[in-house]
């Protein structure tokens, strides 16, 4: 017989409910105890009228404490415990002066006088009163942290969410502005195939762009696949001066990381490695899990740092000179990202051979996505798509150019 899942319910999540337990639950146990307690000293079962009388006396009273406390707990310091401390000798005055009055229809052959029976019986209000103060006090005060920790939790998830969505939005205007200024120059000069073609591309990708959460978390087939739409995109500019190499491990394709992260890094190594070289160069995409982590690789054949000493301000702005400005975010945004994703648990290096290049190596703690097989992701990300149609006027702009 299959057993549905069950999960149980906090014992504050109704404060009305749970006062009222507690009450019948306290008082009932007071009243039992000293029921218990009289009659095993052997007292007749008639004491057990007055006990009654006195524990609803106590529960009455301390439904009116509990109407006076609510208006006190969120007061100043002095002003709740010096009030409280007023209407807790208040209520405990009436108590015993209630159970004296009982006493005496019940014992009227007593020679003792009123005040000296309600100094006596005294004690027990004040405990049973006092306790009952001090557990309202305490739980509330509870209940009121837990609810401040549970309020500051929200707003951390919220203010963390923010900053996720606002780091990824800096990435999008720069590539969106060279994209747009390609198809306007096809546009002007009459190349309506490939304008066309760039803009289905780009539809595509920011559609893909647009159905990700800013703060959401993606497989590494769906990062590589928006890659490869980015990519489409840059090659009918760059046409075999870009060249590109995925190395993807099976196991590692359907690996989650935040989306559009290794989309800035690829677009750092066109805007320094490709654009200001006669040749291009190759861009090279590798990941695999090593353990319990998964280590992506972003390397290009680029100049490297030694001729390009500004690669990690990424994107820039455009001058009307045409030259690139820095707007220093870039690996920054990509740091900041890692930094609120994962915290210390993260490896982000920046490598640069002697030799020329540039590769940036980010380590992340591997997270499973059940919803893909590997072989299913890994075909996704083939390098089988057809290439996109050349235009030869884009590839006319003067080597160097800063995209």
């Amino acid at each position: 017989m299959a057993v549905l899942p069950s999960q149980p319910t906090p014992f504050f999540a109704n404060k009305n409910r749970a006062f009222w337990n507690l009450q019948f639950a306290g008082w009932g146990g007071a009243m039992l105890l000293r029921a218990v307690t009289g009659v095993a000293n052997g007292q007749s079962l008639d004491f057990l009228v007055p006990l009654a009388i006195e524990i609803v006396t106590g529960f009455s009273i301390s439904l009116v404490l509990s109407v006076v406390y609510r208006r006190l707990i969120n007061r100043r310091p002095l002003v709740t415990w010096g009030v409280t401390a007023v209407v807790l000798a208040i209520a405990v005055s009436i108590y015993a002066a209630i159970d004296g009055w009982v006493f005496m229809l019940y014992r009227p052959q007593s020679e003792s006088s009123f005040a000296t029976i309600v100094i006596g019986f005294s004690m027990l209000p004040f405990t049973l009163l006092g306790t009952w103060s001090a557990l309202y006090y305490a739980i509330n005060y509870f209940l009121q942290v837990e609810e401040q920790a549970d309020r500051l939790e929200r707003l951390e998830t919220q203010a963390t969410s923010a900053q996720l969505a606002m780091l990824r939005y800096q990435l999008n205007p720069h590539f969106l502005f060279n994209t747009l200024n390609s198809i306007s120059t096809l546009v002007l000069l009459k190349q309506t195939e490939p304008a066309n073609a760039m803009l289905t591309r780009l539809s595509s990708f920011l559609r893909h762009t647009l159905i990700s959460q800013p703060g959401g978390k993606v497989t590494l087939a769906q990062e590589v696949e928006t890659l490869k739409l980015y990519l489409g995109i840059e090659r009918m500019r760059f046409e075999e001066r870009l060249r590109t190499e995925f190395s993807i491990e099976p196991a590692a394709a359907h690996a989650r990381l935040p989306s559009m992260l290794l989309q800035p890094l690829v677009e750092n190594a066109i805007k320094y490695a490709v654009s200001p070289q006669e040749e291009g160069a190759r861009i090279s995409v590798a990941a695999r899990l090593v353990g319990n982590r998964l280590r992506v690789t972003v390397s290009d054949t680029g100049p490297g740092l030694q001729q390009a000493p500004v690669r990690s301000s990424l994107p820039s702005a455009i001058t009307g000179e045409g030259q690139a400005v820095s707007t220093g975010v870039g690996l920054a945004n990509i740091r900041n990202r890692l930094a609120q994703a994962y915290g210390d648990d993260h490896l982000f290096e920046i490598r640069t051979p002697p030799e020329g290049g540039f590769t940036v190596i980010i380590e992340i703690p591997h997270e499973f996505a059940e919803a893909e097989e590997p072989a299913v992701a890994l075909s996704r990300i083939s390098e089988n798509s057809p290439s996109p149609p050349p235009a030869a006027a884009i590839a006319k702009r003067p080597i160097g150019t800063r995209a």
